[in-house]
């Protein structure tokens, strides 16, 4: 787990909590007012198209597939000619001494020294190679295209990733939205019950327990709404910091949450059942087993012989005065092959080659492995988002039936018939449904998204 997605996971596991159990402040207060900066109005897919070219992780897996494209590139060049240029330039302070047999001058059984050479030396050289035939080299042209597409995955696997990041917090912003907008609406009621209760005290109908009650529970429904928006805030910090946004930015969501298809997204799973090929991790896994392959013909490679051209073009420069130093010219130049035998290497290169064998096997058995494990992790989503969806339509009648309880009561207790406490236990039991609601509705909205990404139509 890198920085950014530790980070992520640090606000959202410390702020979820508090925002799915916080409710709280009355109707006519203000929301914070917008922070300077740009101001953007974004879908969901806009929200996700900006992350794919902001988020830090996926600009940076993007320049990896940059950088893979520039090795690539490097392998080929290794194939093509190697030529290198050199020049150098020698003063003798002192010219070396040879010695030669006197029998050269007619002193036999000595040796005189004599000086060969001059002071001043320079050479320009021009070097070439060319490889002919190196096994090893074609089997590196062959897997380039399969380098390549790892890094090409992994960029992808990013982009998954911050879809998935952005689409969950876009998701928890419009929760809370809508959590806001339940507890306006029970504030609102709970006013209007608070100020009829409060005349008809003045008036001596109820008793003052009865007003202290209603203004206790108005109270309390004032500050959760007013943690509720602080939460709102930090959620859409939080979107903007999966979207790769600065924070000081002013972001407006276009996407309602009766936008969200819920039933559609479980539609023809039963019948998909090579969907691990969509897989993202799959796919890397593939092309892993690709390149340990490659290995193993690299490693049998080293068997056979290799053979390179060479040539050399050598300009030497000779006096013993530096002025008249490139007055003459002494070229020199040759072409050659060199061809190279593997004869004998202590069996370093058998077992090289096992070892390759061996992880090639490996790979296999991940990725196999890796299958079962895809096919485990669909049907424990698909079975979630079943009972978050159920979960969600039976918090919905709940709360439809809490808000039917306490209108009842309310007519009740201004007709006489029943109790201020009935009432009151009445609206805590509609405030505890939507409470209920807004849990059910951002847990099946996870579910939904984790349902898309394990039959990987998140791409």
């Amino acid at each position: 787990m890198n920085i950014r997605e530790l980070t992520a996971a640090i606000l959202l596991f410390s702020c979820f909590p508090a925002l799915l159990f916080a409710q709280g402040q009355p109707q006519q207060t203000a929301r914070p007012a917008p922070t300077p900066g740009q101001i953007y109005t974004f879908s969901l897919q806009e929200c996700i198209n900006y992350a794919y070219e902001h988020q830090d992780t996926v600009v940076n897996a993007n320049l990896d597939v940059k950088s893979a494209e520039y090795r690539v590139k490097e392998i080929v060049g290794g194939g093509l000619p190697q030529i290198n240029g050199g020049a150098s330039i020698q003063d003798y302070l002192k010219i070396p001494t040879t010695l030669i047999p006197g029998e050269f001058i007619g002193q036999p059984g000595s040796f005189i020294p004599v000086k060969f050479g001059v002071k001043y030396l320079s050479n320009l050289t021009l070097d070439v190679n060319q490889i002919l035939f190196d096994a090893s080299y074609f089997v590196g042209l062959q897997a380039r295209n399969t380098y390549k597409e790892l890094f090409v995955r992994n960029y992808k696997r990013s982009r998954i990733d911050a879809n998935v990041n952005v689409t969950k917090a876009y998701y928890q912003v419009l929760v809370s939205d809508e959590q806001i907008k339940l507890l306006d609406a029970n504030l609102a009621q709970l006013k209007q019950q608070l100020d009829q209760t409060t005349a008809q005290n003045k008036q001596g109908f109820v008793e003052k327990i009865d007003v202290d009650r209603l203004a206790y529970q108005y109270n309390d429904l004032q500050t959760r709404r007013e943690n509720t928006l602080r939460l709102l805030a930090l959620n859409y910090q939080l979107l903007k910091f999966q979207m790769g946004m600065p924070i000081e930015e002013q972001l407006v969501l276009k996407d309602k949450l009766s936008d969200v298809k819920m039933e559609e997204t479980a539609a023809d799973l039963n019948t998909d059942t090579t969907f691990y090929r969509n897989r993202i991790e799959y796919n890397i896994f593939e092309t892993q087993v690709k390149l340990n392959e490659y290995d193993v013909k690299r490693s049998k490679a080293r068997f056979y012989p290799t053979l390179n051209a060479f040539g050399n073009l050598t300009s030497s420069y000779q006096n013993n005065n530096f002025s008249g130093l490139y007055s003459s010219n002494f070229p020199a130049s040759y072409i050659g092959l060199r061809l190279n035998v593997p004869i004998f290497s202590g069996g370093q290169r058998l077992n090289q080659l096992r070892q390759t064998q061996i992880t090639v096997q490996k790979s296999k058995n991940d990725r196999d492995r890796l299958k079962d494990a895809l096919s485990l992790q669909a049907n424990a989503a698909r079975i979630n988002f079943y009972n978050g969806l159920q979960t969600l339509n039976s918090q919905r009648k709940n709360q439809d039936l809490a808000k039917e309880v306490l209108r009842v009561s309310k007519i009740k207790y201004q007709q006489g018939v029943g109790s201020s406490i009935e009432v009151t236990q009445a609206q805590t039991n509609l405030e505890d449904a939507d409470n209920k609601y807004i849990q059910g509705l951002y847990q099946a909205l996870v579910y939904k998204v984790e349902l898309e990404k394990a039959y990987g139509r998140i791409q």
